[in-house]
This record gives structure tokens, C-alpha cells and sequence, in this order.
């Protein structure tokens, strides 16, 4: 049984794919900070490119956790998503970086990427940045992950335009559950005034604790405002997330067998069992 008191599904090992791309392109947003949306980014990304999935991330936070999840240093970077949203000369492969992790590769970010807050106020059609320098590579990829910076401002709409699905990450916490509605608002309002095709793909719970009561009564509460677009994979709380985040590796092969990593294998089954996923 899982959290709900509903029997877990058994979601199926998904199919080779006899090619890769178009990308279906996915923002993982939340507007507060500390839900675990890099760690979710970057694991779920791991275990899409296990099941063969080509994946790019996009590190769309000033902050490069993303980018330092992958072991590499934001601060010692010439060129990084800033320099493909501002300067057009600098193409988007110029910037994308190649992982030690098969089937990923990385779009980085740093610091300079808060000025672009600022700057892309002036630029025409300027929530539409992001969305142009994807065009091309979308070919190139089975998934684009997106990890937004925890606000929604100019960059966070921006990832939304680009995007066919959003993944909520949410701690089960019902100080999280508060945030939700504005954030539900401002993907209708984008929907209705710049990305027609945008979709809530689901809202999956982190840091789950299962021997609280407040934890339990958190997920009821997401079932009750959410029902099947809330993933019936949850993500327990672990220390071995931050350990794998230390070593700049996706828990799923630092820690393979391990509890954590078995649920982000089974979200992205389930994340490719629901269309959300080539």
C-alpha cells in the first residue's frame, strides 16, 4: 500500500527507443526553496538516461547546484546559459557540457545568470529567451529538465514557456502546501498567455517521512487537491541523497541498491507510464 492508503501501481520497465527526439521539454518549479527540486532534477534525470532516455538539463538557478551536482565548478565557467540567453552569438552547444553520467549532458549556470533577471526586461518577446535557444537542440534529446531557481520571476516564466510539463517537487509539509496556489496560478496565467501546450505533469512529494503522523496527513491532503496528478512515487527522507550530492554523483550510481535511488527509478517509470516521458 502506499502513502494514500492506495494499492501502488506496478509501473513496467519502459521500452528501448528506436531513436532519440524530439524532446519533451519539463520545468521542475517550486517558488520555495529547500523541497529538493535540484536533487530531484538530477536523479530523475539519472534514472531516465538509464532506461536509454537522452537527457539535457538545464541549470536555470544563479545559485549551479545543478551544475556543481555534476562536479563542476559554476563559478569557473565562461559560458554558461547566461551567455546563450544574452549574447546571440553564443549558440546553445557552445555551452552544453557532456557528464560522467551516459546519456547526460548539462546546460550550466552561475551567478551571471541573476543579471539576466534584470537585462531581459528590455529584450522583445522576452519570456520566449529560453524557449528559442532550445529549438536548437530539442532535437537532440528524449527530455529537457529544466531546474528553476525557487522564485517566480523572469526566469522561472521563461522556463515555463519553454516547456511542454511541469513537475512540481513538495516537501510533505504543510507550510509547502501554502506556496502551492500562487505557483498553480502562475502556470495557468502562462498557459493562457504564452504556452498553450503547457501541462501540469504531476506533483511529486519529497521528504517524506513516514513514521510522522504530520507526513502522512500532508500526503492526504495532496491527494485530496491534487488526485491523479499527484505521483504515486514518494520520495523518502534520506542523509544518502546529501552524501550523493557531496560526491557529485546521482544517488543512483553512488548508491545503487539503495532505497532512494529504487524511487527515483520507479518516478520515472511512472513519469514515462503517464506521457510525461518519451
Amino acid at each position: 500500500m502506499g502513502p494514500t492508503g492506495k494499492p501502488l501501481t506496478e509501473f513496467p520497465v519502459p521500452a528501448p527507443l528506436p531513436s532519440h527526439g524530439p524532446a519533451r521539454v519539463i520545468a521542475m518549479v517550486n517558488q520555495k526553496g529547500g523541497v529538493g527540486k535540484t536533487t530531484s532534477t538530477i536523479n530523475l534525470a539519472a534514472a531516465l538516461a538509464e532506461y536509454g532516455r537522452k537527457v539535457l538539463l538545464v541549470d536555470f538557478d544563479p545559485q549551479g547546484a545543478l551544475s556543481a551536482g555534476f562536479g563542476t565548478n559554476p563559478h569557473e565557467m565562461d559560458i554558461t546559459v547566461y551567455n546563450v540567453l544574452m549574447d546571440r552569438q553564443v549558440k546553445i552547444t557552445d555551452a552544453i557540457l557532456h557528464t560522467d553520467v551516459e546519456n547526460i549532458d548539462l546546460l550550466p549556470a552561475n551567478i551571471d545568470l541573476s543579471a539576466a533577471e534584470v537585462q531581459l526586461v528590455n529584450e522583445v518577446a522576452r519570456e520566449q529567451v529560453l524557449e528559442r535557444a532550445l529549438r536548437h537542440v530539442i532535437d537532440d534529446y528524449d527530455v529537457v529538465l529544466i531546474d528553476c531557481q525557487p522564485s517566480l520571476g523572469l526566469l522561472t516564466i521563461n522556463a515555463l514557456t519553454a516547456a511542454h510539463g511541469v513537475i512540481i517537487p513538495l516537501t510533505a509539509e504543510f507550510f509547502a502546501l501554502r506556496a502551492v496556489a500562487l505557483l498553480m496560478e502562475t502556470i495557468d496565467k502562462v498557459k493562457d498567455r504564452l504556452n498553450q501546450v503547457l501541462e501540469l505533469d504531476g506533483v511529486v512529494a519529497t521528504m517524506y517521512d513516514a513514521r510522522t503522523l504530520h507526513s502522512r496527513e500532508v500526503i492526504t491532503r495532496l491527494d485530496e487537491a491534487f488526485g491523479d496528478k499527484l505521483f504515486e512515487t514518494v520520495i523518502k527522507r534520506t542523509i544518502k541523497f546529501a552524501d550523493a550530492n557531496v560526491a557529485a554523483e546521482p544517488i543512483t550510481s553512488y548508491a545503487a541498491n539503495h532505497p532512494g535511488a529504487e524511487a527515483y527509478r520507479n518516478l520515472a517509470r511512472e513519469l514515462i507510464w503517464r506521457g510525461g516521458a518519451p
